[in-house]
């Protein structure tokens, strides 16, 4: 078999857990909300006054945190996955 075909067939991440695909929708939409308080600051200025960069940088801390997290939870999974013997090895 060529070396690309046996690349390709190869699998090259674990599949997702309930808890990964939660983390990863939790991130998703922190990352969304991050964006959106970005572009609407001068709205939420207006609504909530000088709590607004406050506001936003604190999504911002809770996504790169939620990054680090989902990251690590994520190197773990594939890592255990692609260790794990394989059936005719």
């Amino acid at each position: 078999m060529p070396l690309w075909l046996d690349f390709l067939m190869t699998p090259m991440a674990a599949p997702e857990t309930r808890m990964l695909r939660c983390l990863r929708y939790g991130w998703q939409a922190l990352c969304l909300t991050l964006a959106a308080s970005v572009a609407a600051q001068g709205m939420l200025r207006e609504l909530i006054g000088r709590l607004a960069p406050a506001a936003t940088g604190l999504l911002l801390v809770a996504a790169v945190l939620t990054t680090a997290l989902y990251l690590g939870a994520k190197h773990r999974a594939d890592t255990a996955f692609l260790t794990m013997p394989r059936e005719g090895e």
